[in-house]
């Protein structure tokens, strides 16, 4: 961001060529401006933090950041489209999911201010690269610094060559001291397994032990699809999250169970979360965390259930083991449903009036999407649909699925099934 705003590698390129174009380097100046902070967990509220002081005023975006986190950080929490409108620079710190490919692009560059600039050290395809090349051509876009790129190596690109972008072979941890720190701590991670069997930072195990590693696989598996669900289905700030263990369930370990319901609700957001890092990533986000356990519940043997809390009100979900090892979701808020996972989903809320399943199913019929399963809940005047279906939903029939008449909100929800 200092070197975009002050043209600092294409001032380097002229004087080591002997030239002094001290009146052709007109740069900007960081302090008063707007930085849009696009994803704030760990590193986008670090850079957040550098920005409050270079006396920028931080405006950040982020689904996962609450109230009360973005006054610590002294950022102010809004919408993208207010980011896109008000910043004079914007970083990106969110991985590449598809609800922020191409978060960058002609639509969301004229929503900006002429002259905006642009940083992306996080990942390639958050940013249209033809999209942003088009912006900076027409002088709507002053400048952009990018770190990462769609295809790396990048041996070649749309900018290289333009003055107007700075561009990196993705150096962001490239130091002597991040070097070194990884390097310490692999060391002291193999240590501590051979003398005293210990595992940390695991990415795809709990850290238990064998026997209680089978006990534990069906509520696993329960728990990442419940986290899931929410972390696809909830947009707003998220301030508390409540696991409650029923039944048989108040009996297990649930340490790892908690582990991997936060991460999966975390995982839409975040492409570094871990079970083993996730109660970490959520402290410092100032979500509180809590678990009660009871022995008896009236209505199934065991269950699962996950209340948040959120700037919006509380959402809960509660789900159980069909046959003791098939996951499932029983309930949806004020919905009694039915719902087994499936790869791929569709979430459907709408008004709960005669023709609508008959209207749904007819678009997917003709749009070639086969009905795996079909499950409904109704409450009050709303009904909730979820679909499972054998293909794809692309944007364009998403699009016109949210279009039928009496649709209120509408998703594709994506699952990963592991058998065994």
């Amino acid at each position: 961001m200092f070197a975009l705003a002050r043209e600092i590698p294409a001032a380097n390129v002229s004087t080591h060529a002997g030239k002094w174009e001290k009146n052709r380097f007109m740069g900007v100046e960081l302090f008063g401006k707007t930085l849009g902070v696009i994803g704030c967990g760990n590193i986008g509220s670090i850079v957040a933090d550098r920005g409050v002081g270079l006396k920028m005023k931080v405006i950040a975006f982020d689904p996962y950041l609450s109230d009360e986190r973005a006054r610590d950080l002294g950022v102010e929490k809004v919408d993208l489209d207010a980011l896109f409108t008000r910043a004079d620079f914007i970083t990106l710190h969110t991985p590449l999911t598809d609800s922020t490919k191409n978060i960058i692009d002609a639509k969301s560059l004229a929503k900006c201010k002429k002259g905006v600039r642009i940083i992306n050290c996080a990942r390639g395809g958050l940013v249209n690269e033809a999209d942003l090349k088009a912006a900076i051509d027409s002088g709507h876009v002053a400048g952009a610094a990018l770190d990462v790129f769609p295809v790396e190596p990048a041996k070649e690109n749309i900018f290289f060559g333009n003055e107007k972008v700075i561009c990196t072979p993705h150096l962001g941890a490239s130091t002597t001291e991040a070097q070194e720190n990884v390097a310490l701590q692999i060391a002291e991670q193999m240590s501590d397994y051979l003398v005293s069997g210990a595992v940390v930072n695991a990415l795809n195990m709990p850290s238990v032990s064998a026997e209680d590693a089978i006990k534990l696989r069906p509520y696993i598996r329960l728990a990442e699809f419940l986290g899931s669900y929410c972390g696809q289905v909830i947009d707003s700030g998220i301030k508390g999250i409540a696991i409650d263990y029923e039944g048989q369930a108040a009996f297990i370990n649930s340490k790892p169970v908690t582990a991997v319901a936060l991460m999966a609700i975390l995982r839409p957001q975040m492409d570094s979360v871990n079970m083993i890092n996730a109660p970490v990533i959520a402290r410092e986000r100032n979500i509180q965390i809590s678990e009660t356990k009871r022995e008896v519940n009236r209505d199934y043997p065991t269950l699962l259930r996950l209340t948040l809390t959120t700037d919006q009100g509380a959402y809960t979900i509660a789900g159980s083991l069909l046959g003791a090892e098939r996951p499932r979701i029983v309930a949806l808020g004020d919905f009694n449903v039915e719902v087994e996972p499936s790869p791929v989903m569709l979430y459907v809320r709408n008004e709960d009036k005669p023709g609508f399943i008959g209207r749904l199913g007819t678009l997917l019929g003709e749009n070639k999407i086969n009905i795996a399963n079909f499950n409904l809940g109704r409450t009050g005047e709303q009904a909730l649909a979820l679909v499972a279906v054998d293909q794809p939903v692309s944007a364009e029939l998403l699009e016109k699925i949210s279009k039928i008449q009496g649709v209120l909100r509408a998703r594709v929800l994506k699952f990963n099934i592991q058998q065994g």
